[in-house]
């Protein structure tokens, strides 16, 4: 197992008994040495395909997600049709992979920062005209680029004509500090388009409800089982942990259904209450008759008391 190289920033401390375990504040309390368990998970049965150990940061655990899908693949030729997950996996490079690659629709909320919060326009607020690979903005004027990747070498930018900008009557609404408007474009935004179109549908609200239950898994891991804390070191150790803890918590799915009583013990009390009550009707009658034998003997033995 492979848990190196999902980010290239030094960490911070190395644990000197298990320098795999990934330094973490994520509890919003005290840090500590932590692995994160990922699971593959069919929410319509709340079952476990796969699970995965990785570090505890995002790009490992998108690394794990994209390993399970594979695995669970290879091994069971089962394909998820649609995958929900959280915003941490919700990257361009992610979602391309995803839509294009594996041809799975996307239920996953976009990284996505280009909405302006001081009331100028918003990249949504231009056109993108694929044809040409240019923007047209709200003026009408184009905004072009020269093909170079920038920042995170994943990122294009499209910038309009310092004379146009100038004499435009839109530019205190568009780029009041700047001298032209820039518009950046991630290579990957056909796939967040994507993704995008499908947050509005049904079948995305659809998915928000049902991850809960995969919510639930993780809680049932801690307030059930009790894998607050790991036994084993090392990468491996945190795999075998991992993997018990889903077998016992596919175990426990499959008993529930298991364990309910069968139809026949309601039969079987419903006509022994029926018997009861025709014995006691039974006994009933019978001390009726004593009693009327008895008053037809006082009757005859009357006369001769007289």
């Amino acid at each position: 197992m492979r848990l190196g190289a999902a980010s290239d920033v030094t960490p911070k401390f190395v644990s000197p008994s298990d320098p795999a375990a990934q330094w973490t504040g994520a509890m919003r309390g005290p840090a500590f040495f932590a692995y994160a368990d990922n699971y593959l998970i069919d929410v319509k049965f709340g079952i476990i395909m796969d699970v995965e150990a990785s570090r505890a940061i995002r790009q490992a655990e998108v690394g794990a997600a994209k390993t399970m899908i594979e695995r669970t693949q290879e091994c069971f030729d089962i394909k998820p049709e649609r995958l929900a997950a959280d915003t941490a996996y919700g990257s361009g490079a992610n979602l391309d992979w995803l839509v294009n690659d594996k041809e799975i629709a996307p239920h996953i909320p976009v990284i996505d920062k280009s909405k302006r919060e001081d009331g100028t326009f918003s990249r949504e607020d231009f056109t993108f005209d694929k044809e040409h690979n240019v923007y047209t903005c709200p003026a009408g004027k184009i905004l072009k680029t020269t093909g170079r990747l920038v920042n995170d070498g994943e990122t294009l930018l499209y910038l309009a004509s310092t004379h146009d900008c100038k004499a435009c009557p839109l530019k205190a609404r568009c780029t009041p500090k700047m001298p032209a408007r820039r518009i950046p474009r991630s290579i990957y935004e056909e796939a967040r388009d994507v993704a995008r179109a499908l947050a509005k549908t049904e079948a995305f609200e659809q998915s928000c409800r049902e991850r809960k239950r995969v919510e639930m898994l993780f809680a049932h891991l801690k307030r059930i089982l009790r894998l607050g804390r790991l036994r084993l070191r090392g990468p491996r150790g945190a795999q075998f942990e991992f993997t018990l803890a889903a077998i016992a918590q596919n175990l426990r799915r499959l008993a529930k259904p298991m364990a309910r009583p069968p139809p026949a013990v309601a039969a079987c009390v419903a006509s022994a209450s029926g018997s009861v009550q025709v014995v006691w009707r039974a006994l009933v009658s019978e001390r009726h008759s004593r009693r009327s034998d008895w008053s037809e003997r006082q009757e005859r033995a009357a006369p001769i008391f007289e």
